[in-house]
């Protein structure tokens, strides 16, 4: 057990919110890391906050090998080569793929990650973690949904064996007037989305692109921030990524530090549903208000002291 830690940076004198978590937090990771650049964010995120006990790593989305040898690239220049990590599904369950290529893959070659990895050991490998310890794991997906909707078809019990679901997906309220009305990682998967939304997990908690959208910085200050460890790593795929955008916005790093500091986004309790009907985009998501609802997603944060607490780990 770790006691509390006080990120680099900041003074002895913690200010009341910033929430002191002696317990470490068992996290398994779902991510379709390589193709936005937010998945590679998180995972440095993870590896190094000192209060995630990181159980293991999953890949989703096309090309699901290279996404795993990406992972595995961190995780060896965090110098955690003993993380667990498994590719998953390449494919949605019903509609076309849409990011059929992992096109960060191409930093590989300058960067020491593993080799052996197998398509399809992801599903089997999490509902053997989550029943190993029922009721302690929480899972945060940050990709397409494929791989949870496949483990909970194959064994409807799971979810509730789970300590919490945290999704980076979905928009659910209309206060940012900027952002579309459907998000990438559920309508690369819709259909898995709504049987994960579905599915009996104790809590479900979302972070929409309506909230994350209010978490960037530009390319120059990333090339600036991204140093060492895992984030060197991070700053070559980021590369990749700059060429077709001037900023990274931080979708899955929010979801991320808001499982160890829950006062960083305001939730609120509710339902969410994902628009499958005939003749209707599919993806699109809605939220209605219910205090005793299972699902919760973010209606605020505090940008600056999310990003005071990202940081503040390495």
């Amino acid at each position: 057990m770790l006691g509390p830690t006080v990120p680099v940076g900041e003074s002895e004198s913690l200010p009341q919110e910033y929430p002191l978590v002696s317990d470490r937090i068992p996290v398994l990771f779902d991510t379709d890391i390589g193709s936005d650049i937010d998945d590679a964010v998180a995972l440095a995120y993870l590896l190094a906050e000192p209060r995630c006990e990181l159980v293991g790593i999953t890949t989703v989305s096309g090309e699901p090998v290279e996404r795993a040898r990406l992972a595995s690239a961190l995780c060896r220049a965090a110098g955690r080569n003993n993380v667990p990590i498994r590719s998953g599904w390449d494919h949605p369950l019903a509609v076309d793929p849409l990011q059929p290529a992992c096109p960060q893959k191409e930093i590989l070659g300058r960067w020491a990650h593993r080799h052996d990895f197998d398509t399809g050991g992801a599903v089997p490998f999490l509902r053997d973690a989550i029943r190993a310890r029922p009721g302690e794991i929480t899972l945060l997906a940050v990709g397409p949904l494929t791989n949870l909707a496949v483990l909970f078809a194959l064994d409807p019990e799971l979810p509730g064996l789970l300590k919490e679901l945290v999704l980076m997906g979905g928009v659910f309220t209309s206060k940012n007037a900027g952002a579309p009305r459907a998000e990438w990682n559920i309508v690369n998967d819709p259909h898995a989305a709504a049987r994960v939304f579905k599915s009996r997990a104790p809590k479900i908690t979302a972070f929409g692109l309506d909230v994350t959208l209010r978490c960037r910085l530009d390319a120059e200050e990333c090339r600036r921030r991204f140093k060492g460890g895992a984030l060197a790593v991070v700053a070559d795929m980021a590369e990749v990524w700059f060429r077709k955008a001037g900023q990274i916005t931080f979708h899955d790093p929010l979801a991320a530090v808001s499982l160890f500091h829950p006062t960083t986004c305001t939730l609120a309790a509710g339902r969410a549903e994902v628009e499958l009907a005939p003749g209707r985009p599919a993806g699109m998501t809605y939220f209605t208000a219910d205090s005793a609802g299972r699902h919760h997603v973010a209606l605020e944060v505090d940008a600056p002291k999310f990003f005071e607490r990202y940081f503040g780990v390495f």
